[in-house]
Formats: structure tokens, C-alpha cells, sequence
């Protein structure tokens, strides 16, 4: 450990590129560099809903109530119009289903009368949607549009911080400081990949870092 801190406080721009480049290489060698979305949809707009009512609550239980929630309302206009009280029955297993309900329906709203049923791509015209922040607008950038988009969900955060890559809490700031530092070819691959780890290895409560492939270029490392 003394070493890896000893390391972190010398390290130039130079030697942090140079460490970024083998982390990312890393991560293509063991995770591969095909695009994935873990919440499954048919439509952009039912990835939008998916993405709305995922914060706070695992992908799993999304895809369940999901299945039976897009054969329900399976056209956009149908959630535009739906009872609130109806809705927040049909997602009560997840959680915040009040508020998530409310903003599903204020959404599809918007997305009907002012997008014409189109989800916007510009991250200005997403971020005015009820329910939707940054995080949710880069989802659908990134997965909808290919757009080069990067996405601090807990994972991000919290292992971005553990490499050295931000010293940031703020998920706008970790955003923008991620943008620096990481290729542009690489900033959805980077969400994918570290979601993967942060699910497998690098799990918040009991990191596995003595099973971890990125150990030796993790100034965190705890083995």
C-alpha cells in the first residue's frame, strides 16, 4: 500500500496517461469493447422509462417489472395518459415509485406534444424532461445515439476516485474530469466496463482486489 500512495502523489500527466491507457486496455482484454445495456428495451423511448425508474434500484428489478409494464402500456401515448395512481400500483416494487410514476407520465407528456413521440438527443432537450438529469440523458446518448457520453453512476464514482482518475463527489464534476482524462473512443465503454467491475470484483462493501486484474495500476488498492 505504501508503495501504490508513494506512486499516486508522484505520478506526472505523463505517467497517469500512460496508466490510464493500460487500465483501459485492460479492460477491453477482459470485458471486450461491444456495446451493452444492462436494462433491457425494445424502443428509445422504453429505455428512457427503464432509466427513470432504475435510480436507486438494481437493473434486475427493472427487466421484471418492465416485462409486464411495456406489454401493458406498450405505445408512448398510453403511458402519456396513464392513471397515476394506476401506474405507481403497476412499479410499486421498486423504489420512489410516487415520484418516478409522476415524472414517467409528465415525461411521456413532453414527449408527445413537444417532441412529437421522438426522444430528443441533445442533452439540454433530455435534461427538460421530468425525471431526467444527466446521468439519464447520457444513457440515452450514449446507448440511442452513440454519442461519446460518459455516465457516474455509483460504480463510476466510486472506483473512478479509487484509480486515481478525480478527486471529485460531485457526479458532474467526476463527468467532466472522466472527459479529460479518458479517450473520447472510450467514454461508454468506460460506464459498461466499470459497472461490470464494480458488480464482480471491485464491489463496494468487500472489494475482491487480490482477485482484481487492475490491482497493479489501482493506487486504492487495498491488498
Amino acid at each position: 500500500m505504501k508503495e501504490t500512495t508513494t506512486r499516486k502523489k508522484r505520478e506526472t500527466k505523463k505517467e497517469q496517461a500512460d496508466r490510464i491507457l493500460r487500465i483501459l486496455a485492460a479492460l477491453d482484454r477482459e470485458y471486450g469493447t461491444e456495446y451493452r445495456c444492462y436494462l433491457n428495451h425494445e424502443t428509445p423511448w422504453q429505455l428512457l422509462i427503464a432509466v427513470i425508474m432504475s435510480a436507486q434500484c438494481t437493473d434486475a428489478r427493472v427487466n421484471i417489472v418492465t416485462a409486464d409494464l411495456f406489454k401493458k402500456y406498450n405505445t408512448l401515448e398510453k403511458f402519456a395518459r396513464a392513471d397515476l395512481k394506476e401506474l405507481e400500483q403497476d412499479i410499486h416494487s421498486i423504489g420512489f415509485y410516487h415520484m418516478k410514476a409522476k415524472n414517467i407520465i409528465a415525461c411521456c407528456r413532453d414527449l408527445v406534444e413537444k417532441f412529437g413521440g421522438k426522444v430528443p438527443e441533445t442533452i439540454e432537450e433530455l435534461t427538460s424532461l421530468a425525471g431526467v438529469g444527466r446521468k439519464t440523458a447520457n444513457v440515452i446518448r450514449g446507448n440511442i445515439y452513440n454519442e461519446p457520453s460518459i455516465v457516474v453512476d455509483t460504480h463510476v464514482k466510486r472506483i473512478s476516485r479509487k484509480l486515481g482518475l478525480t478527486k471529485e463527489e460531485d457526479p458532474e464534476k467526476i463527468e467532466y474530469d472522466l472527459m479529460r482524462v479518458l479517450p473520447k473512443d472510450h467514454w461508454i465503454l468506460w460506464n459498461i466496463h466499470i459497472i461490470t467491475l464494480g458488480r464482480t470484483i471491485c464491489i463496494a462493501r468487500r472489494p475482491k482486489c487480490v482477485e482484481c486484474f487492475l490491482r497493479d495500476e489501482c493506487p486504492g488498492c487495498e491488498c
